[in-house]
């Protein structure tokens, strides 16, 4: 039994490392891939991290917590969900990044955490680009009052590195990279407007499992991608 069950593990393994190795030879050196481990055990967590993957998404605070404190301490840990005002605090310690900014309240929130923890915490601007009701996000104006607002010039504990969307959950095509477009066209408003002269507001992260060849084709850097690389969602 236990040989079988070894062998199980191995062969999980293996299969993991081939699909993080088959996504990675798909994308160029320049995207950044962040494995969404969403709803996975730490046993798949593990392969991957084995595989040489070191970042990874998760979308649930009580799953992002006790995942962070049982699995290696060099994991950079993307807060991808939805997130709530009084959940933040939980996550300030740790995470690397939180790319599911959807409303301007969550940065002031973000920087008093962060600020009691000595640290600056990076952020992705989501914005809401796609025919979905259901997905949260900023529109272009709201962003732009707010960053240019005296609000936001005080926030010395957050660190805007980018935007983040998802789009439809369609599949025409032409209405993902529409979609993707907009994005890419946002952040391009934002640099000009806002970050200049800042090095490190450079990310757009768009593309999932089913659309991020799409995505880096419109001028993705970062991808999310969960299926391809643990099957899918238990």
């Amino acid at each position: 039994m236990v040989v079988l069950i070894l062998f199980y593990f191995a062969l999980n393994m293996t299969t993991i490392a081939e699909n993080i190795r088959h996504v990675k030879s798909e994308i160029p050196n320049h995207v950044t891939l962040v494995a969404v481990s969403k709803t996975k055990p730490n046993e798949l967590l593990t392969e991957a991290y084995h595989a040489g993957q070191r970042i990874f998404g998760e979308n649930r605070v009580q799953e992002l917590v006790p995942k962070s404190e049982t699995l290696p301490k060099d994991i950079a840990w993307h807060m991808i969900g939805h997130l709530q005002r009084n959940k933040i605090k939980y996550i300030a310690p740790f995470v690397s990044c939180i790319q599911s900014v959807d409303t301007v309240d969550l940065l002031a929130e973000i920087n008093k955490q962060a600020a009691k923890h000595s640290r600056s915490i990076l952020v992705l601007l989501q914005f809401h680009i796609a025919q979905e009701d259901t997905k949260f996000g900023l529109t272009l104006e709201e962003a732009e009052t707010y960053l240019a607002s005296t609000e936001f010039a005080k926030l010395r504990n957050i660190e805007i590195a980018g935007v983040m969307g998802m789009a439809t959950f369609t599949d025409d095509e032409l209405q993902v990279r529409t979609e993707f477009k907009t994005l890419k066209s946002i952040f391009g408003t934002l640099k000009s407007q806002f970050f200049s002269t800042k090095p490190s507001f450079k990310e757009i992260s768009m593309g999932m499992s089913g659309d991020y060849k799409i995505a880096i084709e419109e001028g993705s850097t970062m991808v999310r991608v969960g299926s391809s690389i643990f099957g899918s969602r238990s």
